[in-house]
């Protein structure tokens, strides 16, 4: 997949699209999900144009790697869900229901979210 410059999160990060940010520094942008799926839905987005979670592991570079790991320390602690639990949610790919070709974590909580995956 390569990474199409005109999606929504590189959209918000170059200001066309407004966001409530609730966490930014020089690499990384969070905001929360506008279709919430739990009390807390922050979407926790590096400002590089990362395609998904292998393009970032493969070709960000260390000081954004850090960045985006303290970030999400940072937003857990603000957010209150640190005491509880959270969860963090990448998805990739076709199979992994990737829907905005930009690489991005979703950081639920605020109440109990049931087991991890649906049994078939």
């Amino acid at each position: 997949m390569s990474y199409d410059p005109s999606n929504i999160f590189a959209k918000i990060l170059r200001g066309e699209i407004p966001s409530k940010p609730v966490y930014q520094s020089e690499h990384v942008l969070a905001f929360p999900d506008i279709s919430p799926r739990a009390p807390v839905h922050i979407l926790i987005i590096p400002k590089g144009a990362y395609t998904s979670a292998q393009d970032f592991s493969e070709k960000a570079s260390p000081a954004e790697k850090i960045a985006f790991i303290d970030a999400i320390g940072a937003i857990a602690a603000e957010q209150g869900v640190t005491e509880t639990g959270y969860r963090l949610i990448a998805n990739t790919g076709t199979h992994g229901h990737q829907e905005v070709p930009h690489f991005h974590l979703h950081l639920v909580g605020g109440r109990a979210l049931g087991s991890m995956l649906p049994q078939d």
